[in-house]
């Protein structure tokens, strides 16, 4: 695309938009001077690709303050004077060298903060970033000077050895000087030392002088006393003098040393200073647009204006109550706006100027998400502001001056403004010439928004569709306006209306009416009409927007009520949950009291006994709480209505829905007197047939694999696995059903902890218990086979289980 124009302000749309008052308020925000000095010479993108680039940084930027963490920017002075007297070899003052060593160390901070958000900064990254090897000069310049702002001895070798000797000569100065007032104590007016002159002197009364014997320096203004160097001490005061000397001209070669690495590092430091001020303008910009309610438009590629509940960005600022507005704008289109004086109508025009110059330099527009802006070559102005903001006090000839200077310089790509158009003469007149004017103005490509009192303009809009009417709105009851646009309804000027509400008689009214035409007559009913009937309109959309708001607020209470319940289930869920949890800890601790009891060497048959009963119910429990524990986890209320299970489906491998375990079960067996047996992982239960309920699918699954019992020796088995106590479960001494719940537990525990083996040792005894472990594994559905042990792993006094 070709360059934009690079002064797309002239002085007078400059001064017609207050521009600068914009600039100023943006300059406001600033920290430091550098940054306030760019904010009110804030320039205008010279291409696209600089507009989109700087909109893009001010995006980053007020992204970054929404977030709560705003660009980081110093209250930096004026550097560049300093930079100056660097580049043409000056020696620069401690004060500018301290402040050249803040602005540095603001650039190293801004530098950092935008390396670790590189990602969702990169365009603030690209433009901010400054040359890292200016850390080192900053520790230089920084490094040589104390806090309170001196020059500190590490500056120089030269001027701590300096320095130190005059701190010695000073002390032994004052040290004979204190000797001297004991020894004069009487011929002294007071007690103390002091300076004058440059040398350290003492207060003697002036009639006995001549008894101290000295150099007189001063005197007091009575004249009573005189200010005595001691002749004892001239020899270190001379000394002292030419330490001063000698130490001020060692401090200047440091700052000419110090000068000197600045200059060595002047473009960058420089490019750094440039940055620091660019930083504070985007800092102010994201600023800016939280205090203005800006938002960041699409760039079109055309000239065009659309935005979306625009405010004039001063009078927002300004705390004026303004109702947004939506307007737009095209190439070779003009917008002519109407309605009463002091209606606002001089407001939209600037809204739209300012709009247009914001997106040129870089600055969000007053408008809502969804708006849209070109980028204009220039902005040309005849605004003749009657309201406050500024007058306009030029002539009818001035006027058309100015029209004729704007019609040469309109082309496509030009945004013209002008308000109450072709004015100050005769109104037929000047209605003809403000015509011909849009007229020429839109056919040479110029985008154009004229406000006008002209009935001839409002017609003009019906009958050619470059034209478009729009009316600003007005509250005749305060007699103020709105600021609200309306798009496509022309606006009423109601001179008469306001005259009345100002106070003219209702005679002066009455006649006025009587010198009005017909046709003026009926165009301002037809206007008023239509605006009632706008009105109309905009309150029955207000309600549609109230009602469709309500709605939502009563569909949000209704999803919150409806979260609390489902949050207060959950919570008594848990609740239980964890009080089974509790009851199944104090189960596992009576299993393993009961263990140690059993297995203890000198129990007695009575604590035997005991114990054993402990030891089944401790099983009963454990086996129950650990297979209900994967069940709670799921529990809830059954959504699903299931039907009773029809007794053809009530038969051994078939699936149930189990109400009392509110699970899916397999059927294990069906007894005669109407009750099943039931398994749910590890748990085996008994259970009327009334309970049971159609599961997801009633078919019968079909059955895994029977566990098969391998025979023969050890040798020719399968999977041989090395014994640990993990995975062995001694089940000697226990009743057969004991071991066999044991068992089970064991190899439940087992299968969820991921083991694939396990030893059940059993001893030989009766072969009860090992019959009955057995049996029960060979019905098991996660055992894959199980054996006799081998002769190193317990021979038949123990069954080594391969899990499925």
């Amino acid at each position: 695309m070709p360059p934009l124009d690079p002064s797309p302000c002239p002085a007078k749309t400059r001064r017609d938009l207050e521009w600068d008052r914009l600039l100023a308020a943006l300059a406001d925000r600033s920290a430091g001077v550098p940054g306030k000095k760019l904010a009110l010479a804030l320039p205008f993108a010279a291409t696209r690709e600089d507009a989109v680039r700087r909109l893009g940084e001010a995006s980053e930027a007020a992204a970054l303050r929404r977030r709560g963490e705003p660009l980081p920017t110093a209250a930096l002075p004026d550097l560049g004077v300093s930079l100056d007297r660097a580049r043409a070899e000056g020696v620069l003052s401690p004060v500018e060298l301290r402040a050249l060593a803040a602005a540095l160390e603001s650039a190293r901070t801004t530098r950092r903060f935008l390396a670790s958000r590189r990602a969702t900064c990169p365009l603030l990254h690209a433009a901010l970033t400054t040359d890292p090897t200016l850390d080192a000069l900053e520790g230089e310049l920084s490094g040589s000077f104390d806090p309170d702002g001196t020059l500190a001895d590490r500056a120089s070798p030269r001027l701590r050895e300096l320095r130190s000797e005059r701190d010695a000569t000073r002390a032994r100065m004052l040290s004979r000087l204190e000797e001297l007032m004991r020894r004069y104590e009487g011929i002294l007016q007071d007690s103390f030392v002091t300076e004058r002159e440059g040398r350290w002197v003492l207060p003697v009364r002036k009639d006995a002088h001549e008894r101290f014997p000295g150099l007189v320096h001063a005197t007091s203004g009575s004249g009573a006393t005189l200010f005595v160097e001691p002749r004892a001490v001239i020899p270190l005061g001379n000394r002292l003098k030419v330490l001063d000397a000698d130490v001020e001209r060692e401090e200047l070669a440091v700052y000419a040393r110090l000068s000197g690495l600045v200059r060595d590092a002047l473009p960058s430091a420089t490019a750094a200073v440039e940055a620091l001020a660019t930083a504070d303008v985007l800092a102010a910009i994201a600023a800016l647009a939280e205090d203005a309610s800006l938002t960041f438009p699409e760039l079109c590629a055309g000239p065009e204006l659309t935005l979306v509940g625009a405010r004039h960005p001063l009078l927002t600022l300004d705390g004026v109550a303004v109702v947004p507005s939506d307007a737009s704008l095209a190439g070779g289109r003009a917008m002519i706006i109407s309605g009463p004086n002091a209606g606002g109508k001089t407001v939209v025009l600037k809204t739209l100027g300012l709009a247009a110059l914001m997106v040129r330099a870089g600055l969000p527009v007053p408008a809502a998400e969804g708006s849209r802006v070109g980028l204009f070559d220039r902005v040309l102005t005849d605004v003749g502001d009657d309201q406050s903001l500024h007058k306009n006090l030029s002539t009818f000839s001035a006027h058309v001056k100015n029209l004729a200077e704007v019609l040469e310089a309109t082309h496509r790509g030009v945004l013209v403004l002008l308000d109450e158009l072709a004015t100050g003469t005769d109104p037929r007149e000047g209605e003809a010439l403000a015509a011909g004017l849009l007229d020429s103005l839109t056919a040479r490509g110029g985008t154009v928004g004229a406000t006008t009192h002209y009935e001839g303009l409002k017609a003009l809009a019906l009958a050619d569709p470059r034209f478009v009417n729009a009316s600003v709105g007005f509250d005749y009851a305060t007699m103020t306006p709105t600021f609200e646009l309306a798009m496509g309804v022309p606006g009423r000027s109601s001179a008469l209306a306001v005259a009345a509400r100002f106070g003219l008689p209702r005679t002066v009214l009455d006649r006025a009416e009587r010198f009005l035409s017909r046709e003026d007559l009926a165009f301002e009913s037809t206007v008023k009409k239509l605006d009632d009937e706008r009105a109309a309109l905009a309150l029955a959309r207000a309600e549609a927007t109230r009602g469709a708001e309500e709605l939502a607020r009563a569909q949000e209470e209704v999803a919150a009520e409806l979260a609390r319940l489902r949050a207060r289930g959950s919570k008594e869920l848990a609740l239980e949950a964890e009080s089974l949890r509790r009851g199944l800890e104090r189960a596992r601790d009576g299993l393993r009291a009961a263990q140690a009891t059993l297995r203890g060497r000198r129990a007695d048959p009575a604590e035997l006994a005991e114990a054993q009963r402990a030891l089944t119910r401790a099983f009963a429990e454990v086996s129950l709480g650990g297979s209900l524990e994967p069940l709670l986890a799921a529990r809830g209320d059954d959504p699903i209505p299931r039907a009773p299970l029809a007794p053809a489906q009530v038969r051994r491998g078939a699936r149930a829905w189990v109400a009392r375990l509110r699970a899916e079960a397999e059927i294990l067996e069906v007894a005669s007197d109407g009750m099943v047996r039931v398994a749910a992982g590890a748990l085996r239960v008994k259970v009327p047939v009334t309970e049971l309920f159609a599961a997801e699918t009633t078919a019968e699954r079909p059955r895994a694999r029977r566990p098969s019992a391998l025979q023969g020796d050890a040798t020719d088995r399968p999977r041989e696995a090395i014994q640990t106590g993990d995975n062995t479960c001694d089940l000697r001494g226990l009743r057969v059903d004991d071991a066999v719940a044991m068992a089970m537990v064991f190899l439940d525990r087992a299968l969820n902890a991921g083991a694939r083996v396990c030893f059940l040792v059993h001893g030989h005894g009766t072969g009860a218990v090992r019959d009955a472990v057995r049996r029960e594994l060979s019905e098991s559905a996660y055992v894959e086979h199980f054996r006799p042990g081998g002769s190193h792993e317990g021979g038949d006094g123990a069954t080594v289980v391969h899990l499925a």
